[in-house]
């Protein structure tokens, strides 16, 4: 589930060793499966670890990950790095914000998992995102923007240009996109 390189391991087991016998560390997601996904390493007491824990084996420690962030930390590479800025502790979680699908993955939800790993981040930057209605049996994709995008004068330019472009280009059974959202003026939108 999660890889800790070696130089990694020997920062955490000098770290552990100034903490309390039997200390741990946790690895956790904030807000999993989210654009406001925050990934993050505690210390973790023993008598913090809850009987729903996954316990990681590690040279000289464990790594305790919850149930609930555990799909979201899969292929997860913690890693501390020298460079000439100094020393730092870097941690990787491709899946933090959306959790990986199978191969088997209806169309929607490929879909979906696009707008949330690739659309709305860039989204985000403007306080906006966007998530699939659904799909209709002539292949367009009808979504609901939100956010910052409520409203948005550059709307029809980002759905047209950006996801609709993107979207043909990914999916071969996605036609085209329609986009639901009413972007009149008023005490719905964001801005």
């Amino acid at each position: 589930m999660i890889s800790i390189s070696e130089t990694a391991q020997a920062h955490f087991a000098k770290l552990l060793a100034d903490q309390s016998q039997q200390t741990n560390i946790r690895v956790f997601v904030v807000n999993p499966g989210s654009s406001q996904a925050e990934c993050g390493v505690s210390y973790c007491p023993e008598d913090a670890v809850e009987a729903s824990d996954i316990r990681l084996n590690f040279n000289g420690f464990d790594a305790v990950v919850d149930a609930e962030s555990a799909p979201f930390l899969e292929e997860a590479e913690i890693d501390f790095v020298t460079d000439k800025m100094g020393t730092q502790l870097t941690l990787k979680a491709p899946n933090a914000k959306a959790r990986k699908i199978g191969n088997d993955a209806s169309l929607n939800e490929r879909v979906q998992h696009m707008l949330e790993t690739e659309v709305n981040p860039q989204l985000a930057n403007h306080g906006g995102q966007v998530s699939l209605v659904e799909i209709t049996a002539a292949g367009i994709a009808i979504l609901q923007f939100g956010g910052g995008c409520n409203g948005c004068s550059m709307i029809d330019v980002t759905l047209k240009e950006g996801i609709e472009k993107e979207m043909i280009a990914k999916f071969e059974e996605i036609t085209g996109v329609a986009d639901i959202t009413e972007h009149e003026a008023g005490d719905h939108s964001y801005y």
